[in-house]
């Protein structure tokens, strides 16, 4: 899911086998991107959470999780739509964000409020 002028992918994908010991499990601040390839918001946030990733990738861990093949962590964290940015610090819930939000600007403000506030 990289737009044409991304060279590299700065998001590890995570399936409901491997999100317990890479999320609830690790320590720190984890940013989880709850998406799917088939949605137009998704693609459009797509370029700025890469180069936040990128840019950021001291301070915080990205995951995403693609929602068409975990239903189970859909339902776990109440997703209602996507893209959906989940926040974790130490394996607990500290933020979320749901909705395209596409200004590397945006992102960079609800991680602030997340993990800073």
């Amino acid at each position: 899911m990289r737009d044409a002028q991304t060279t590299t992918d700065s998001i590890a994908t995570v399936s409901g086998t491997t999100f317990s010991s890479m999320v609830l499990e690790a320590t720190g601040p984890i940013v989880v991107e709850f998406m799917s390839y088939g949605c137009s918001h998704c693609r459009a946030l797509e370029p700025a959470i890469q180069r936040v990733a990128a840019s950021r990738r001291r301070n915080e861990r990205f995951l995403r999780v693609n929602v068409a093949l975990e239903p189970d962590l859909v339902e776990t964290y109440a997703i209602a739509g996507t893209p959906t940015l989940v926040m974790f610090r130490d394996g607990d819930v500290v933020g979320r964000a749901e909705g395209p939000h596409p200004a590397e600007s945006t992102i960079v403000k609800l991680l602030a409020e997340a993990f800073e506030g």
